[in-house]
């Protein structure tokens, strides 16, 4: 089946600068906020979006750092040769304005393990989440403040996010069949795999 390409390399790239920029009107700038991207391509993500904002803010970049959920996860009996990746956070997040990125809201289930990781970090004033793409279909009451793609799909379809730094390239794809779904939501998510389950 032939994946449809419904995001190319521009599209993203506008995408992101988006969100810097609600991201800082949002905060009233960029003053203790710290990004914190979901591995894998969330981690690359949080970096162009911190990128942007010093170009926005003319070079005042927040902390970016990656947040690892494996471990918090409810899922890990279904997937149990899952790796860790390192958590890296740049400074303490007590009293800061956190914005969680990833590159697909799904499920809701990895970023409810990413509250749970972010708790045993510290007390951060506000959690703000980022999404590139938000397929709807959640299982908890989850919502992202930003999202750059909000795409309609099917369950059964598949939604495919590649990013330069992981991929070689930046595209957004959804192959799968729509029509034997009996219901369509918003959405669609993934990443090499279907990123959040």
């Amino acid at each position: 089946m032939t994946a449809r390409t419904v995001l190319q390399q521009a599209d993203i790239a506008r995408a992101l600068t988006r969100i810097a920029h609600e991201i800082l009107e949002s905060n009233r700038g960029s003053a203790d906020l710290v990004l914190l991207g979901i591995p894998t391509r969330g981690v690359a993500l949080a970096e162009r979006i911190g990128a942007t904002i010093a170009r926005i803010e003319d070079g005042a970049t927040p902390p970016v750092g990656s947040l690892d959920v494996t471990m918090y996860r409810d899922d890990l009996a279904k997937h149990p040769t899952r790796a860790p990746s390192p958590t890296s956070v740049p400074v303490s997040i007590d009293g800061k304005t956190v914005v969680l990125i990833d590159d697909v809201l799904f499920s809701g289930r990895t970023i409810r393990a990413a509250l749970d990781a972010l708790s045993d970090l510290g007390r951060a004033r506000a959690v703000r989440l980022a999404v590139l793409v938000d397929r709807g279909h959640r299982e908890f009451p989850i919502r992202a403040d930003f999202v750059g793609k909000n795409l309609p799909s099917s369950t059964r379809e598949r939604i495919n996010v590649r990013i330069i730094e992981v991929d070689g390239e930046d595209a957004v794809t959804i192959d799968g069949d729509a029509a034997s779904d009996a219901v369509t939501e918003t959405a669609g998510a993934g990443a090499g795999e279907e990123g959040e389950r």
